[in-house]
């Protein structure tokens, strides 16, 4: 496919693997007056290309677009409402094999990041024993590549740790490298569910819907299973290839 020749969208495509602040990310440029966003975009198209038997599969494929090619010219397109920002939250893993990445050179991409045992540790409260591939780093450092050779220099990155340490700091330094202004608007949010939140909301939301604003980190140790140490020690090389970059 073609990327958009709309000039007047600015799409950001945040980047990030599961339990990864994501959520409250999108709640924060939605705050913002002048942004729609668009909850994982190409969730149900990875639940039909993989047969995986996720949580709330059947409902997420029967409320959800589920063609990735529909999904990329969206997602390439103007932003829902005729907003200026379509701000897009992506997983990365959901960019299975094959899949056209033309629509990427039509947005801005940036990469939000986090420590993967605290990753690890908090998927498997909601997903039994989840593999390297759940929680998509590999597919992150490939898409983090391929920006950077298309930009010549590296994309945005941004350390979910330092959202939380210092939101103003963390999301001015994400605005000025995305060339958007920060607004005051992305540090607060009302409680409660969006109808822009995926159907999937009902299982994965329920500490965001309770947020206001970006909590601070928690200081103890997650606590981890065997199986969350193994998979967390796999994901730090991507982890640490990217926070070099980071914000």
């Amino acid at each position: 496919m073609n990327a958009s020749n709309d000039n007047r969208t600015v799409r950001i495509a945040m980047w990030s693997g599961p339990r990864n602040l994501s959520t409250a990310m999108m709640r924060s440029f939605g705050a913002r007056a002048d942004c729609a966003v668009w909850d994982e975009p190409f969730y149900a198209p990875y639940l039909k290309a993989t047969g995986l038997d996720h949580p709330m599969r059947d409902e997420v494929l029967a409320a959800h677009e589920t063609d990735p090619a529909a999904v990329a010219r969206a997602c390439a397109g103007p932003a829902p409402g005729g907003e200026p920002l379509f701000y897009q939250k992506h997983m990365t893993h959901h960019m299975v094999d094959g899949l056209d990445l033309a629509w990427v050179d039509a947005v801005r991409s940036a990469f939000l990041i986090r420590d993967p045992a605290l990753v690890a540790a908090s998927y498997e409260v909601k997903r039994e024993k989840p593999t390297l591939s759940d929680l998509g780093v590999e597919r992150q450092a490939e898409l983090f590549d391929r920006a950077a050779d298309r930009l010549g220099h590296a994309p945005p990155v941004v350390d979910s740790a330092r959202i939380t340490a210092a939101p103003e700091d963390a999301l001015t330094a994400l605005c000025n490298a995305l060339e958007i202004p920060f607004d005051p608007a992305m540090l607060s949010w009302p409680a409660g569910r969006r109808p822009e939140d995926g159907v999937w909301a009902a299982h994965w939301y329920g500490a965001v819907e309770n947020s206001t604003g970006f909590a601070p980190a928690r200081t103890a140790e997650p606590l981890m299973t065997d199986h969350a140490k193994r998979l967390a020690e796999r994901a730090r090389p991507y982890y640490e290839r990217l926070a070099k970059h980071a914000l």
